[in-house]
């Protein structure tokens, strides 16, 4: 019966290691003597000694069969064929494990299955040549979801297949080779938390490291990428778990929908109306301006040379000059006239003093000379 074990060497939610009973015979080497043996059938096959299987049964086709040649073709190391899996049973019986020969290449053949260009030691075929051995027997890994082969292990020659009563190929394989790490209940939990990875990335469950880690970067974080997809489920009023044909026929209703003209407007249509807004508002600052300028400058509040001031400031301020307004106070010398419409007489000190300026001085409680005498030192000051 096969062992299991969980392997770190390829991401798969379970795997186990088989030593099977398919074997076939080794054909004779080719003239540059290398020879083309069978590792297995194409399609579903099962052990020949009647074994109980933890899957329906084992599997391979061409898609799978890349994967395990793609792997081979990786390792840096040659898979080795031994004398009646002697490698796995080394520990066990103390004797040695010599190689009778080497893998050189996978090959798939439709229709047949997978067989591998093996070179065989000078010893192994004349062994074979003279039928000591004439069966091979593959040690493979494949996958306890669903029985798919995802590596060859090792081969070797055999007149005995079967191999009953083995004990776990993990702990034999841990202890001779090192190409096996042991069952531990951390790999166990972590193995499928990466299949669920996998399935999430698009992935099947035998992808290697090496693609995994490739596609995991192309995604970059996830973290931004769930925050993006939330807020676009959000503004599409759907769930924040809406599938992506939900969110792909939402965005299609958005392009081919005309919107509603009593909820939207043209954009140029809402800028004519802020320009006239800006406009009216315009007018009717002026306006009030206007009516608090004209006003100030009859009671005397304002100067006349204040007006252009005054105008910039309500426009700009129209509560500062409001308030500044409020507490200015009226020149009544600048409503009316001192002479209520007589000819005004000058009186000494008056003459060459304007009407501007004899207000002024009715105002601050000044006599023409001393306005006068006030300007002179403001000159010669100057």
């Amino acid at each position: 019966m096969p062992s299991r074990t969980a392997s770190t060497s390829h991401l798969a939610a379970a795997v186990a290691i088989a030593v099977t009973a398919c074997t076939y015979q080794v054909p004779a080497a080719g003239s540059d003597g290398l020879t083309l043996i069978q590792i297995t059938p194409a399609g579903e096959f099962r052990p020949a000694d009647g074994r109980e299987l933890d899957v329906p049964a084992w599997r391979i086709d061409a898609n799978s069969a890349q994967v395990v040649i793609a792997r081979h073709a990786a390792r840096t190391q040659p898979v080795v064929i031994d004398y009646e899996h002697q490698t796995l049973n080394k520990e066990k019986n103390g004797q040695p494990a010599p190689a009778a020969g080497w893998f050189r290449e996978l090959r798939w053949i439709e229709g047949k299955g997978l067989f591998a260009v093996v070179a065989f030691t000078p010893k192994a075929r004349a062994a074979i040549d003279a039928q000591e051995y004439l069966y091979f027997s593959p040690v493979f890994e494949y996958s306890q979801a669903d029985g798919t082969v995802l590596d060859i292990r090792m081969g070797a020659l055999t007149n005995d297949p079967g191999i009953h009563g083995m004990q776990p190929m993990s702990l034999l394989a841990a202890a001779t080779a090192a190409f096996l790490s042991p069952t531990t209940d951390q790999e166990q939990s972590v193995n499928p938390l990466l299949a669920a990875v996998l399935a999430h990335l698009g992935l099947s469950a035998t992808t290697t490291e090496e693609t995994a880690t490739a596609a995991l970067t192309a995604a970059g974080p996830l973290k931004p990428l769930q925050d993006r997809a939330v807020a676009a489920c959000t503004a599409l009023n759907l769930p924040a778990d809406a599938s992506a044909d939900s969110v792909t026929a939402a965005c299609t209703s958005l392009r081919s929908t005309a919107p509603d003209p009593a909820k939207f407007v043209p954009v140029s249509a809402l800028q004519d109306v802020q320009t006239q807004l800006a406009a009216l508002t315009a007018q009717q600052v002026d306006r009030q301006v206007d009516d608090l300028v004209k006003p100030a400058l009859a009671d005397g509040r304002l100067l006349p040379a204040m007006e252009a001031w005054a105008r910039d400031l309500g426009k700009s301020n129209f509560a500062a000059l409001t308030g500044f307004l409020k507490t200015a106070q009226p020149i009544a010398a600048l409503t009316a006239t001192q002479t209520q419409g007589k000819e005004p007489v000058l009186a000494k000190g008056d003459a060459q003093l304007s009407a501007e300026e004899l207000a002024v001085c009715t105002a601050m409680g000044m006599s023409p000379e001393q306005y006068k005498a006030g300007a002179a030192t403001a000159v010669a000051t100057v």
